[in-house]
């Protein structure tokens, strides 16, 4: 079977959340992604792609004062949103695409940051990206936002503390909270800068330790990842 190509836009919000193994996934597969810096560059038009990627951030989607180019990202988002275009959105972009379809996005109690454990929905079982995961996985995750999904949307996993994973509508659009794109050296680099964010610096974790767990949990971490993206890419490819 030939597979066609699919030209992606992976929306990269800082250019050290990059796309990591979903850059991977898409290269193996001989897809295009490109990647568009939304504080850099005047958005793209939408009708060139068969599908979005939406990664994360250290700015909060509510920061429309300090960032203003997330005010024409969320009108572009919704532009995909019409045309029925395929999207995952990690972290930020997760939020991002659930305020979009009608959701809700506040601050959590304390962030979530470091490995976690993840468990999937039943509904998972039938999900077109999550039914091959394990029905609990050790997921890397580094945000203070939580995200409450329209109440159409079908949630896909939880944490202890929040939604960890959605899908919604029939384009469909999928949410996942925690960093399935995260390299070892990504999270090295979050890490090493900690400082710049004010909720990692309150929560005094161990950062040492966190680097010692990442280096052993990273190579099966990057393997569901791909496997996420993989399947996400069959799925617009199959939708164009």
């Amino acid at each position: 079977m030939t597979l066609r190509a699919v030209r992606v836009l992976s929306i990269v919000h800082e250019r050290d959340a990059a796309s990591g193994v979903f850059a991977d996934a898409a290269a193996a597969r001989g897809d295009e992604l490109v990647e568009w810096i939304p504080a850099e560059l005047p958005a793209p038009p939408p009708n060139g792609f068969g599908a979005m990627l939406v990664l994360g951030g250290a700015m909060h989607l509510d920061e429309e004062q300090e960032h203003a180019w997330l005010r024409s990202e969320k009108e572009l988002l919704r532009e995909f949103l019409a045309r029925g275009t395929p999207a995952l959105g990690v972290c930020l972009g997760a939020q991002l695409l659930a305020e979009v379809a009608g959701g809700r996005v506040a601050r959590s109690a304390r962030p979530e940051i470091g490995w976690t454990p993840v468990e999937v929905t039943p509904a998972a079982a039938g999900d077109a990206l999550l039914a091959r995961v394990p029905p609990r996985f050790e997921s890397f995750q580094w945000h203070s936002y939580e995200v409450y999904a329209p109440p159409t949307a079908v949630a896909l996993a939880r944490s202890a503390r929040c939604l960890q994973a959605f899908r919604l509508g029939e384009a469909p659009w999928w949410g996942i909270q925690f960093h399935a794109e995260a390299t070892a050296e990504t999270i090295a680099g979050w890490i090493a800068d900690y400082r710049s964010d004010a909720d990692a610096v309150r929560a005094r974790l161990d950062w040492g330790a966190m680097i010692t767990e990442t280096h052993r949990k990273i190579a099966p971490w990057n393997e569901l990842g791909i496997g996420i993206c993989r399947r996400f890419l069959g799925h617009a490819e199959a939708a164009s």
